[in-house]
């Protein structure tokens, strides 16, 4: 699929989920059986995170930074597995361990983590989440990273349906003051159980919803982080060692993988990252662009991010797309901070 067929297949669904639609058509259908046929026969050999343990990350990290009078920045996971840091055995190999201890580290200011994420959750659960992000005032966060998208995939839940809740949550966590950054789907196609044509149609639907999900966040003032091949040419050249052992969820590398892609985003959305490198470089083909064709460049490119410049804009709103640089595994990087508790 074309990046131009992408862009109007996410500007399709992203109305369908402004207005209603957003079903599965007849040419879709043909493909559903099929689909779900080979589902379940990768999902027997995935194992699909059969082992739900998930760390509790909860806490304060960058203690060391505590200055008597300011108060901590609050960091709040929602979303699925991904976000919860399912497949790893220890708190610091989270993803939310890992961005709080790198936004610490950054800020010089500690950042108390709290996880709403949950394994197995779609984006219908994102509004009981934020609901939960939400519930104490006192302690509204600064900054929300959403990881959702890859169980709307698998469980064929509306590509339009799915939009619509992600953009309610943003609209909400914006609202209420907090910065977003949604990871969007990951390539579900990069699975090495899946094979083909299943893995050709999940690889297509995770990028349609991820491009989908990247405009409903842009035009409710969010910001997004394509998690593309679950972050990276990594995990295509070393599964193994990027996979945990389920085969389905990422290992501790993995998740630190994602978590450098996203930390320069959440740095930058907090106004933490230095002004020079907010602006668009051209020789990193960086720059503006109408929101659904930067929306289908990024989901064809991970660690691409996609954030709002203008509402309104010739061919509708314009956004800045920018291909920051990360770490990649095994460079320096912030150390995960025990938590001493929120």
């Amino acid at each position: 699929m074309t990046r131009m067929s992408r862009a109007r297949s996410a500007r399709r669904i992203a109305a369908g989920a402004a207005y209603g639609g957003g079903g599965v058509g007849l040419a879709g259908a043909a493909a559903v059986g099929l689909l779900l046929a080979e589902a379940r026969l990768a999902r027997w050999r995935v194992g699909n995170g059969v082992t739900p343990h998930v760390p509790n990350a909860d806490g304060l990290y960058g203690a060391a930074y505590t200055v008597p009078g300011e108060p901590a920045l609050r960091l709040t996971m929602l979303g699925d597995s991904t976000a919860a840091g399912q497949g790893v055995h220890r708190a610091g190999q989270t993803p939310g361990a890992l961005l709080a201890s790198g936004v610490a580290a950054i800020a010089e200011r500690p950042v108390g983590l709290s996880t709403v994420a949950v394994p197995g959750a779609r984006s219908d659960d994102l509004d009981r989440q934020v609901s939960r992000a939400l519930a104490d005032p006192a302690r509204a966060p600064d900054i929300c990273v959403i990881m959702v998208g890859a169980n709307d995939v698998t469980h064929r839940l509306s590509p339009a349906l799915s939009v619509r809740h992600l953009a309610s949550a943003v609209r909400r966590l914006r609202t209420a003051g907090a910065e977003v950054v949604v990871g969007t789907c990951p390539d579900l196609g990069t699975i090495e159980p899946v094979w083909q044509p299943l893995r050709w149609l999940a690889r297509r639907a995770s990028r349609q919803l991820a491009a989908a999900q990247t405009i409903g966040t842009v035009e409710q003032g969010g910001r997004t982080v394509s998690l593309g091949d679950l972050l990276g040419p990594e995990f295509a050249a070393n599964p193994r060692e990027l996979f945990g052992p389920d085969n389905y969820h990422p290992s501790a590398e993995g998740y630190a993988t994602a978590a450098m892609a996203v930390l320069p985003t959440a740095c930058a959305a907090l106004g933490l990252w230095p002004a020079d490198q907010e602006r668009p470089d051209a020789s990193r083909r960086e720059g503006f662009l109408p929101v659904a064709r930067a929306a289908a460049e990024a989901a064809s490119e991970a660690g691409t991010e996609v954030a709002a410049v203008t509402p309104t804009g010739y061919r509708g709103p314009w956004a800045l797309l920018k291909r920051r640089r990360r770490r990649r595994v095994g460079e320096t990087e912030p150390s995960p901070a025990s938590p001493s508790g929120v």
